[in-house]
């Protein structure tokens, strides 16, 4: 029915009074939907055997701390201090096990005590949480993105240096690596770095433990592919990937000593790829590295002046105005579908992009290496928990593109804290035991039974 225009407006002539009271309210109901998903894929059973080598210190249980921390960068802590204004909050409580919620010191020391055995804890108990989730999706291929980010520092943290930091070029930094999966936008691997070094630089190791890992959880026959740029193109590395039978599509750096220039040249005629676009294949042969590469060269032609002597002058002004990239490949696929899986590569930067503004990734806590890789990893984690969490409930068919990219359209971190996790609710003890009592919204009321229904199946 239609209401009166005169009902639909009130007057507020006073302020109201505010006062503090011991009340068991919370801001963040969500997270008890996270703790049942948590205690379904049974988390304590998984940390304990990821940690049990591992030896910590302190009067909190390690597994508690390390459940605050994932709690604190759920609902939006960005720094340690943030953790006063959740120290009321029975669900951070329950969330974390705890009555008492520890300071920002007691976190502070704790995360000082991080060593390489604990980022090794924190890996395994990553990278098989994400395994799982890929096996029960019944993945055919896994489609890896392996890049660098930037994380700006202060001048007094540990292992931070000036480098390759594109807008903040006398800031110190850390360049961490990062491997992403494709289908299901979860981190697989994070390793942190000074912020000195290459792309390519120490990401050898990172590679070869990568797929030692793939391997031995999904055997040899599961297809690998990974996409890289230009930075990565290395003697090592490519070697690396075509002894252990993995497809890869690498850009290629239009370096002099490689011929491209000669090999575009030549090239008469070349093929429609989309829009604006064009390219062919061809073979690039490196003696001096012992390789032989199937390459495919593009074109497109802008509307603009490029740079400076921007791809080795091609072409004459007269031909018009491209731009040129070259991409070296063993998958076997023809230039339309190569430029498509390329540019699926894209949709990692977004994944980077929440993790630092909705998981607190490019924050550092303390001036230590470790405690500041430890964090790393606590945001990757609480990112992947989220993310296996959505999936886990996903109840729409699975898009296949192209392109390679998420299998699901999944809602980012900040649509997850405005539509259910950031929801006020009051704990109240009932004869029936404690109840969890929200607002009475139609939205709100439709989504948390949706979560519900979704979470049902989760073994």
């Amino acid at each position: 029915m239609r209401l009166r225009k005169r009902t639909l407006c009130r007057r507020v002539n006073a302020d109201l009074a505010i006062e503090f009271g011991d009340e068991r309210l919370t801001s963040y109901a969500g997270l008890e939907l996270v703790l049942r998903y948590l205690r379904r894929i049974r988390i304590n059973d998984r940390l304990r055997e990821a940690f049990r080598t591992v030896r910590f210190s302190g009067d909190y249980p390690w597994l508690n701390m390390i459940r605050l921390f994932l709690a604190l960068l759920l609902v939006g802590g960005r720094r340690l201090h943030h953790v006063r204004f959740l120290t009321q909050d029975p669900l951070m409580q329950r969330f974390a096990g705890l009555t008492r919620i520890p300071d920002e010191r007691t976190l502070s020391r704790w995360l000082r005590q991080i060593n390489g055995h604990v980022l090794k804890g924190f890996a395994c108990f990553n990278f098989k949480l994400v395994a799982d989730r890929a096996r029960q999706l019944r993945l055919r291929r896994l489609t890896i993105d392996v890049d660098g980010s930037v994380v700006s520092t202060g001048l007094t943290v540990a292992w931070a240096f000036r480098g390759r930091n594109p807008h903040h070029r006398k800031v110190p930094s850390y360049y961490p690596i990062l491997a992403h999966l494709a289908q299901t936008t979860q981190i697989l691997r994070v390793k942190n770095r000074p912020g000195n070094v290459h792309d390519g630089k120490r990401a050898l190791a990172f590679l070869r433990e990568l797929i030692d890992d793939l391997r031995t959880e999904f055997g040899e026959r599961m297809p690998l592919e990974l996409r890289l740029d230009s930075a990565f193109f290395l003697p090592e590395i490519l070697t690396l990937l075509i002894r252990r039978n993995c497809l890869f599509a690498v850009k290629v750096p239009m370096w002099q000593a490689l011929g491209l220039r000669e090999i575009i040249q030549m090239r008469m005629r070349w093929t429609s790829v989309a829009d604006g676009v064009s390219g062919f294949e061809s073979v690039l042969k490196i003696p001096k590295w012992g390789l032989t590469l199937p390459i495919i060269c593009y074109r497109k032609k802008v509307f603009h002046q490029t740079a400076k002597d921007y791809q080795l002058n091609l072409f004459s002004p007269d031909d018009g105005t491209y731009e040129y990239s070259v991409v070296a490949t063993n998958m076997g696929l023809n230039p339309k579908n190569l430029w498509l899986f390329m540019a699926g590569r894209g949709a990692q930067e977004k994944t980077y992009a929440e993790l630092k503004s909705g998981f607190a990734f490019d924050s550092v806590p303390t001036h230590l290496y470790g405690a500041n890789s430890a964090w790393q990893w606590l945001s990757v984690i609480a990112h992947n928990l989220l993310r296996d969490m959505q999936l886990a409930a996903a109840t729409e068919t699975p898009r296949r593109t192209r392109k390679r990219t998420a299998l699901f359209r999944l809602p980012s971190i900040l649509t997850a804290r405005f539509e259910w996790l950031a929801v006020a609710g009051r704990l109240v003890t009932l004869a029936t035991g404690e109840t969890l009592r929200l607002p009475a919204s139609p939205q709100i009321e439709k989504r948390y039974h949706s979560l519900v229904e979704g979470l049902q199946e989760v073994a």
